[in-house]
């Protein structure tokens, strides 16, 4: 039985574009973004992937960079599930912020802290490990029981949502998942076994 999981960040921003904190601020994907999402459909198609369900966030550009990538597959009408728990991590007071800004104003060490650090959160924003305390019961709840029987899915999300997704899935620590970087439109290709550890991982690049 093939228990697959693919999940994707969304394509560059105009927020990724000019630096700025975006949270769950609701902006659109750049021309490179929805560039980025076609080459992950193609990606996708080239290695035969199909789609039994899909499931996105509240937030347009992870809901258009799924609508791309479904529709080079030829599976535009496939039923997509959106949901506020996949959402990026809010980033409080920052959001809207330059990041360069940010730092003039807080300094370089708390930008970062509140960047990188695992459970610190920006004023009146979520920390990754809050990120996490909602990503994870949708995750077990909502999605995981289609993949355990035998459905594929695709998740279009987010840098922080899915990091939080994938701590989990990879067993990672605090330490570990605040060094993961996830580039805009790559595919992440899991197989799961029966029972839900993971059998492989790919990332497609290129």
């Amino acid at each position: 039985m093939q228990r697959t999981l693919v999940l994707v960040r969304h394509g560059q921003s105009e927020w990724n574009l000019k630096n700025l904190f975006t949270g769950w601020r609701d902006v659109g994907l750049t021309d490179k973004g929805r560039e980025e999402a076609r080459a992950a459909g193609g990606m996708l198609k080239a290695r035969g992937l199909k789609f039994d369900i899909a499931f996105t966030s509240a937030l347009t550009r992870a809901q258009k960079t799924c609508e791309i990538i479904l529709d080079v597959l030829g599976q535009g009408g496939l039923r997509t599930v959106r949901d506020q728990a996949l959402n990026e991590r809010d980033y409080g007071d920052l959001s809207g912020l330059n990041k360069d800004d940010a730092r003039k104003k807080w300094g370089e060490e708390q930008v970062h802290i509140w960047r990188r650090s695992y459970d610190v959160q920006p004023p009146a924003g979520e920390s990754l490990r809050d990120t996490g305390a909602r990503v994870w019961p949708y995750y077990l709840h909502e999605m995981q029981p289609y993949v355990l029987g035998g459905k594929t899915m695709l998740v279009a999300a987010h840098g922080n949502s899915l990091r939080a997704l994938i701590m989990a899935l990879d067993g990672l620590s605090p330490d570990e998942v605040v060094k993961l970087e996830l580039g805009t439109g790559v595919p992440i290709v899991y197989q799961l076994n029966a029972d839900s550890s993971v059998a492989s991982k790919e990332v497609l690049e290129g």
